[in-house]
Parts: structure tokens; C-alpha cells; sequence
């Protein structure tokens, strides 16, 4: 294990996966982009009407939902066909929607709205196949040993294009200037995926899972194995694999309800602290976390699972807790109370040390939160079949986006309740992490059977593709 983890560490990841980074950095500014500038939406549509709260909550729930149905029926095609022509046509659909949105008509209400809507649904349509198809090739690209450090650095990648386009299009849509937001990114979308088409290699399937190597070496002999309703039940309905996709539920509704907590805690009175400055703050402290939270613990994550594989269970349920933890405690820490005005001087907000040690919490939370994402996707993939890696991340993709999305309605629902008490609304949602904490505990009692079950099977697999392999050589 130790040799294979020496070999393994000098593969680069970033030669082989760079195409995929600019992608996935765009693919999810267009998206953050959309939520964070709702409000503004709202008044391009009814330039004279209050917030319609309403409409824009039904925009953001369906591009959710729709995400996720869409997710399932990628997931089929994801584990059939080739991932890059699928990535390719996520990538120009999804960019050709972010063009037709920047040609909205202003200040028509329903009629701007419905346009809008018609076409959001169709870019988080295709939404749905991105995340399954980037980690079905990551699966047969990047050996296991150093899989954490992909989903650090892309998870990086990601949350630095997220950050930067809270402030991208935040500036742009203060500026009237939102079609240039739209059909730039619609642009670099295209651009991305033309340029990902070109320089990524598709490979094959089960090329780095252990059992398969030696018999996949063979230019002529290929994985083609499909699922059925055998392997089906005995491997994604595995209980370590019910546990990844009921924790999931639970953890995503803990997730989606952070922001929509924090942004009206410190925006509205008595703290005041202006838009563009909670930009600031979550950007500043957000990239910092994520550099050391998915950098740095995901070396050492891949470090540790090489001498023992149950340690990501461990680490995941230690992001949990820890991740909520110290999210709870941000809204005990007493913040000044502010004027509209020195809530939007920025050198004003950030002279309070206290600004400072609420980031340091907040970075805290974000990098020990970061365990979960780079030691779920490995957990995930070492307990599916090369031939069920689209589908599985699909199924969990499904659930955690409507939860996600539902996530938002919880915390308003308690916050109407309980009355803007946000320290014990942020208890009641630290809440939600609970049952995944203990689920993950009692998979820790199954992990190691779920795992040797796919092993067995893929080693089976192995030798019946040696087989070929000989049988091949010898007509010759």
C-alpha cells in the first residue's frame, strides 16, 4: 500500500485534469451568479415594484429541482457513453442559455419573467450532468491514493470562481451592466468546454481501480461491463451507499440554510454591514479556508486513507460536527451595532478586531467543512462499480440539490417563528447534522464489507478480461 502510494503521489494531477478546472470555475460562477443577484432580478422585471418574493422563490426552487431530475437521467447516459462529447454538450448548452438570458426584455414583469424562467430551466437542466461527469472521469483518471487532492484542488477552483463571481456580477448589475455578465459567461462556457473537448483524454473505464490495471493495459481490451439488477442491489444499494444518500439529505439542508442565515444576520439592522462588505468578508476568509481546507487536509486526508481507509468516514464525521460547531458560535460573537453608513466604509467595518475573530471562525468552519467534500467523493467511488459511478453520484447529487434548495425555506420558516433570534435559529439548523453524524458511525461497521464486495467483483472481472486478453494473443 505504501509502494503504491510513492508511485502514485508523483502522477500530476494538474496535467491531466487542468482542462476540467477552468470548466467547473465557470460552470459554477453562472450559477452562484444567478442566485446571489436574485434581488436585482426581481427590479429588472418590476423596475417599479417591490421584491417579488414569490417569483424569484419559485425561479430559484425549480432551478434546483430541475437540476436534480436532470441528474438522474445523465447518470445513465454518463456510465454508457462518452464522458466528453457529455461535458461538450453541458458545457455549450448551458453557455448557449446564459446568452439567451442576457437578452431578457426589461420591465415587461410576467411576461420578462417567464422568458427568464423558461430559460434558466434549461441551464440548470444541463447542470444536472456536470458534476456526475467530471467525477466519473476523475474516477478513471486519478489513482484513489491522491483522489483527495482532485477534489481539494477542484473544490479550490471552484469556490475561488464561486467568490469572485459574488462579486463579478454584484459589480456588473450595480453598474446596469447585467447582459454583459450574462453572455460573457454564456462565452467563457463555450469556450471552456471546446477547449476541454480538445485537450482531455477520455479513458477507460475502470482504469485506475486496482483489480483492473493489469488487464486494461491491453490497448484492444476495454471495460463494457453495464449494471443490473443483481449488481445493482448488492453494491449501490449497499448500506454503506444508503447512508452516503440519506446523510446527504440531512447535511444539504444544513448547507443550503448558511447563507440565507448569515447574509440578513450581518446586513440587516442593527449591524448594517453593507453587501459589497459581506462580499468581501466571505471572499477573503471563504479563499483562505478553502486553500487550506482542501489543499492541505486533502494531502493529508489521501496520507491517512492509505494506511487505513476507514479514516475518511472518521474525517467526514469530524467535518460534520466540527463544520456546525463553529457555525453555531459566529452568531454568539457580539458584532457592533452600525449605521447604513459605517456598515458600507469598509476600512470602518474592518477595524473592529472583533470582524476579525468572526472570520476566523467562519474560516474555521469552512476549512473543517471542507473534510466532508474531498473524503465523500472517494467513499462514494471505492464502494461503486467503474460501470455505476455516473449513475450513484446522480442518485446523491439528487437528493443533496433538493435539500439544498429546500434549505433556504427552512431557515425562513424558523426564523419567522422563532422571531429573527438568530443564535437559536442557528442552533435548531446546526441541528440537521446529527443523524449524518451518526449515520456515518454506523457505517463505519459496513464500509469494509461494502468495499471488499466491489473488490471481489471487479477482481472476477479482471480475470475474465485476462482471459480475453490470452484468447486474443493466441488466435494470433
Amino acid at each position: 500500500m505504501a509502494e503504491d502510494y510513492i508511485k502514485d503521489s508523483k502522477f500530476s494531477i494538474n496535467k491531466h485534469m487542468w482542462p476540467i478546472y477552468p470548466l467547473g470555475g465557470f460552470q459554477i460562477l453562472a450559477f452562484s451568479g444567478i442566485y446571489i443577484i436574485i434581488v436585482p432580478l426581481s427590479k429588472i422585471f418590476w423596475p417599479a415594484d417591490p421584491y417579488h418574493a414569490f417569483e424569484m422563490g419559485i425561479l430559484i426552487t425549480s432551478m434546483f429541482w430541475m437540476m436534480s431530475i436532470a441528474g438522474l437521467i445523465f447518470g445513465r447516459f454518463i456510465d454508457k457513453y462518452n464522458r466528453k462529447k457529455i461535458l461538450l454538450l453541458v458545457a455549450c448548452a448551458r453557455g448557449s442559455s446564459m446568452l439567451l438570458l442576457s437578452i431578457t426584455l426589461e420591465g415587461q414583469g410576467i411576461i420578462s419573467w417567464i422568458y427568464f424562467y423558461i430559460f434558466a430551466l434549461s441551464f440548470s437542466f444541463f447542470a444536472g450532468g456536470n458534476y456526475p461527469t467530471v467525477l466519473s472521469l476523475a474516477h478513471d483518471i486519478v489513482p484513489m491514493n491522491i483522489r483527495s487532492r482532485f477534489f481539494g484542488i477542484y473544490g479550490v477552483v471552484r469556490n475561488i470562481f464561486q467568490l469572485s463571481g459574488f462579486l463579478f456580477s454584484g459589480y456588473l448589475v450595480q453598474a446596469g451592466l447585467w447582459r454583459i455578465y450574462f453572455s460573457s459567461i454564456g462565452l467563457a462556457l463555450i469556450i471552456s468546454g471546446i477547449v476541454m473537448f480538445m485537450q482531455l483524454e477520455e479513458p477507460k473505464r475502470g482504469a485506475q481501480t486496482d483489480e483492473l490495471k493489469e488487464a486494461l493495459k491491453e490497448e484492444l481490451i476495454e471495460y463494457k461491463y453495464q449494471i443490473d439488477k443483481k449488481t445493482m442491489r448488492s453494491t449501490m444499494l449497499s448500506k454503506t451507499n444508503l447512508v452516503a444518500l440519506l446523510e446527504g439529505v440531512f447535511t444539504q439542508l444544513f448547507m443550503g440554510s448558511l447563507t440565507i442565515l448569515f447574509l440578513p444576520y450581518i446586513q440587516n439592522p442593527p449591524h448594517n454591514v453593507s453587501p459589497l462588505n459581506t462580499s468581501l468578508f466571505i471572499t477573503i476568509f471563504g479563499i483562505s479556508a478553502g486553500v487550506l481546507g482542501r489543499i492541505f487536509l486533502a494531502r493529508a486526508s489521501d496520507q491517512w486513507a492509505s494506511k487505513n481507509h476507514k479514516i475518511r468516514l472518521y474525517l467526514i464525521i469530524i467535518a460534520l460536527f466540527g463544520g456546525a460547531f463553529f457555525f453555531v458560535i459566529l452568531f454568539y460573537i457580539p458584532i457592533p451595532i452600525l449605521s447604513e453608513e459605517e456598515g458600507a466604509n469598509l476600512l470602518y467595518v474592518f477595524s473592529f478586531p472583533v470582524f476579525w475573530t468572526m472570520g476566523l471562525c467562519f474560516l474555521i468552519s469552512q476549512s473543517i467543512s471542507a473534510l466532508y467534500e474531498i473524503n465523500q467523493g472517494p467513499v462514494i467511488q471505492e464502494i461503486n462499480l467503474p460501470e455505476a459511478q455516473g449513475q450513484i453520484i446522480s442518485w446523491n447529487k439528487f437528493l443533496e440539490n433538493i435539500s439544498f434548495g429546500t434549505g433556504p425555506l427552512v431557515s425562513g420558516i424558523f426564523i419567522s417563528f422563532i422571531g429573527e433570534n438568530y443564535q437559536i435559529v442557528s442552533i435548531f439548523i446546526a441541528f440537521f447534522t446529527i443523524p449524518g453524524i451518526l449515520l456515518w458511525m454506523f457505517a463505519l461497521n459496513w464500509y469494509k464489507d461494502d468495499k471488499e464486495r466491489v473488490k471481489d467483483l471487479l477482481s472476477d472481472r479482471a480475470k475474465d478480461l485476462s482471459s480475453i486478453n490470452n484468447r486474443s494473443f493466441g488466435s494470433k
